[in-house]
């Protein structure tokens, strides 16, 4: 297979080839988190974190990669950052990881990351696969805080709010409330929600 260039590498993450809006892979978090915009860029930041990390190392690792064990291995390299993710986010980011849950380790699993290491990183130059899953993972974290967003705008009539989880107590004050008495629809908010959201999100993208 050859190297794609960097734009092709671009274009098929961010748009052709989306993993939320076309491949539609990863939805389990992608409808779970995206209630509001801050709790979608949390999740979108740690699967970026790891796809971008665990592509480096298959790929780095692909010459000395017996091919009956290569699946395994993929899954023991992002458990691992997997594993980094969560622990930093304990130190620094306690209550949002509270938030996320049971979702920040079930990264191990997102059919995005086993994907692109089978797919991509497994058979592509350093600098390639490296880029491949920053890109994915950018991709892929963009309709995640589009779709946290919208919902959070319809469901809750606020933006940013809890911004101060990810960003600091200076952040408590950027949170953005659409009138004293705004009521959002409250099917927004629901899991209900989510699959309306990415329908509309899905049918803009075709």
């Amino acid at each position: 297979m050859s190297a794609p260039n960097v734009s092709d590498i671009l274009y098929q993450g961010l748009w052709k080839n989306n993993p939320g809006l076309v491949q539609l892979l990863g939805l389990c978090p992608l409808l779970a988190v995206s209630n509001t915009f801050i709790n979608a860029l949390g999740m979108g930041l740690a699967t970026t974190l790891v796809l971008t990390s665990s592509n480096f190392v298959v790929a780095l690792a692909r010459p000395v990669l017996r091919e009956e064990i290569r699946i395994g291995i993929f899954v023991l390299v992002i458990a691992g950052f997997v594993g980094v993710v969560e622990l930093v986010m304990q130190a620094h980011f306690y209550n949002l990881y509270l938030i996320l849950g049971i979702f920040i380790p079930l990264i191990v699993t997102n059919c995005i990351i086993i994907g692109r290491a089978e797919a991509f990183a497994s058979r592509q130059p350093l600098w390639a696969a490296t880029l491949d899953g920053f890109i994915m993972g950018v991709g892929f974290t963009l309709v995640l805080v589009i779709l946290g967003g919208m919902r959070e705008v319809i469901g809750s009539a606020t933006l940013f709010a809890d911004s101060h989880l990810l960003f600091g107590t200076w952040a408590k004050d950027i949170t953005i409330s659409f009138g004293e008495d705004a009521r959002g629809i409250l099917l927004f908010a629901l899991p209900p929600g989510a699959f309306i959201g990415l329908g509309l999100l899905v049918a803009i993208k075709i």
